[in-house]
């Protein structure tokens, strides 16, 4: 294991509450933990994996100590902790001030403030985890909907790790085959026939590009699926908003352009998380305010998957057709739909093919359809994730390793020198080799640890 400073920070989040966990991990922690510590016994004679009982106070015997909190304190000593070092949990009271104090008195014994992710860091740099299970850990922290935090556990757990394992050693096999029919190469001796050979590449290509692919997938799993509403002014959009989310969030008016900024709130449906983004109405205007709501609107809407045209039906069936028409020609990625509000408003409702769905906000009626169409649109737009929140990073090097492997498959078939295959091959093992951090510098640690929050 390696050895570094002791560091402490805050593990649960600041603010009233009725229990906070200061973190106190790395060399000389039971050390620097005892001289805050009182208790029957001291810290450093303590088991790992026991809790003991004490109050934490600030100070010295010879200047005169202050009492801060009576606090439990967890032991894990190294190797079998988190970080793989001597860690100290202190179980205090929530609030603002308890752990501050702590924190205070922890630092002036000898810890320095942990930087963000250095726990988690740790752990990966003691081999406790892999950087794919470090990337679960903030993808778990973060998960806004329960089949991406299904999908995080499962990658903290070592099932990314695995199927990384399997495909390396596909590799490395191929590799091994390879080299050695170079060392025999005057005697002409073929380990691997390079029909079969091409036929193993294009299989671990496919498996890298499937992967890659899921990254779409896994980032509405993570983030949520958009929906953005639209319309004409009055059409009802704030009025949905409301039905929708149960409960008053939009300021509703018969005054057009009431709505100047966006509004974004999380829908939970099923299990998936839907992110409702209520627009400014589009029009034309005069209004500077207003102008710049609106444009705000457009830039929001090219982060959405779906948009809901509201048109009001009083107006007539067809009243929003332009604005319909000119959405779909300006956001071709996105999924345009059309959705019939204020049927409450008319004295009959004929079935149309024009609208998604034909509801009423005061009412209620359509809401539990829409939500049901929301529901499915979701889930079948996370469908194609796999079991782990593949990400930015990992896209790019699966790609990457995909395009490295198409090489060495072509360069196969063509029956060039074995030394250009098992090039490419290695290529493909350095860029799979930074998925799991088994290759990586400090670039690659700060571009993935520096996105946690302090204390993990």
């Amino acid at each position: 294991m390696l050895v570094f400073d002791a560091i402490c920070a805050l593990a649960t989040p600041p603010g009233v509450a009725g229990l906070a966990i200061v973190r106190l991990s790395g060399n000389g922690a039971f050390d620097i933990a005892d001289k805050c510590f009182r208790g029957k016994h001291p810290l450093s004679e303590a088991k790992s994996h026991t809790i003991l009982f004490g109050t934490f106070v600030y100070g010295d015997s010879h200047n005169g100590e202050t009492p801060i909190d009576q606090v439990t304190a967890f032991i894990y000593k190294a190797p079998h902790s988190y970080t793989g070092e001597d860690t100290v949990e202190f179980g205090c009271h929530g609030g603002t001030i308890v752990y501050q104090e702590i924190l205070e008195a922890l630092i002036a014994a000898g810890a320095r403030p942990a930087a963000p992710g250095e726990f988690t860091k740790r752990a990966f740099l003691n081999q406790k985890i892999d950087l794919t299970q470090a990337e679960a850990v903030g993808d778990l922290i973060h998960a806004v909907s329960q089949q991406g935090s299904h999908a995080a556990a499962r990658q903290l757990m070592g099932g990314f790790t695995r199927r990384l394992a399997e495909l390396r050693e596909k590799l490395l096999e191929l590799c091994g085959l390879l080299e050695l029919e170079l060392d025999f190469s005057q005697e002409d001796i073929e380990l691997i026939d390079k029909g079969v050979l091409a036929e193993r590449i294009e299989e671990t290509r496919g498996f890298c590009l499937e992967l890659a692919q899921s990254f779409k997938s896994a980032e509405i799993a993570r983030t949520g699926y958009s929906v953005g509403i639209v319309g004409y002014p009055n059409a009802g959009k704030s009025s949905l908003l409301n039905a929708l989310l149960d409960r008053k969030r939009a300021i509703v008016s018969a005054t057009p352009g009431t709505t100047r900024d966006y509004i974004e709130e999380m829908l939970h449906l099923d299990g998936a998380a839907v992110r409702l983004i209520d627009t400014a109405g589009f029009r034309e205007s005069d209004d500077t305010i207003e102008v710049e709501g609106i444009e705000l609107a457009v830039e929001l809407l090219r982060q959405c998957h779906l948009i809901l045209v509201l048109n009001d039906i009083s107006e007539g069936k067809n009243h929003s057709a332009p604005l319909l028409a000119s959405l779909r020609a300006q956001f071709g990625d996105a999924d345009v739909e059309l959705v019939q509000t204020k049927i409450d408003t008319v004295s009959t409702v004929e079935a149309s093919n024009d609208g998604l769905l034909q509801l009423s906000s005061q009412t209620g009626a359509g809401i539990r359809e829409l939500k049901q169409f929301l529901a499915t649109k979701a889930a079948s737009a996370s469908g194609a994730m796999q079991d782990t929140l593949i990400n930015a990073r990992q896209a790019a090097l699966l790609t990457q390793a995909a395009e490295s492997l198409a090489k060495a498959r072509e360069a196969a078939l063509a029956g060039e020198s074995n030394e250009f295959t098992a090039i490419d091959l290695r290529t493909a093992l350095k860029n799979i080799g930074e998925i799991t951090g088994a290759v990586w510098n400090d670039d690659i640690l700060n571009a993935v640890f520096g996105k946690f929050c302090i204390g993990k």
